[in-house]
């Protein structure tokens, strides 16, 4: 069983999903620094000084020594909206690059097509007409 469990993990795909994993967490956090200290603040600047991550609607208030207020906090939500546009947006540039580099790959690719040496046309040429011959003589 160890022995299946290594040659699972080490399989290329298993090793990409990690690799992507990380790189993916990584990039959240770099995400989230932009939202938070970049973007909110001049949306915030923009809405009069409104700070999304503390709008709520207070459903229950906070009594000393019993309970914790219980609050919809919408706020978090519009912030998470934000992050999650961005990243769409990031993921779009960067899948719409690879699939332009891929359409000029394919391009070059095409256009590399090798034209036919003179004896290979020669060769076709004298093929076709055995052809030919060989039906005019079944006719």
């Amino acid at each position: 069983m160890m022995k299946e469990f290594k040659e699972f993990i080490a399989q290329g795909s298993v090793m990409d999903a990690a690799i992507g994993f990380v790189l993916g967490l990584a990039f959240k956090a770099i995400v989230d620094s932009v939202v938070n200290d970049i973007l909110m603040p001049i949306v915030g600047y923009l809405t009069a000084g409104i700070d999304f991550a503390h709008l709520k609607i207070v459903l229950k208030q906070a009594v000393p020594d019993v309970s914790e207020e219980v609050a919809i906090t919408y706020g978090q939500l519009i912030q998470s909206i934000i992050t999650f546009l961005i990243v769409a947006f990031f993921l779009f540039l960067v899948v719409r690059t690879l699939n332009k580099l891929r359409r000029k790959k394919e391009e070059e690719a095409k256009e590399v097509v090798e034209e036919p040496t003179e004896s290979e046309l020669d060769l076709l040429k004298d093929i076709r007409e055995l052809l030919s011959s060989d039906e005019k003589t079944k006719e």
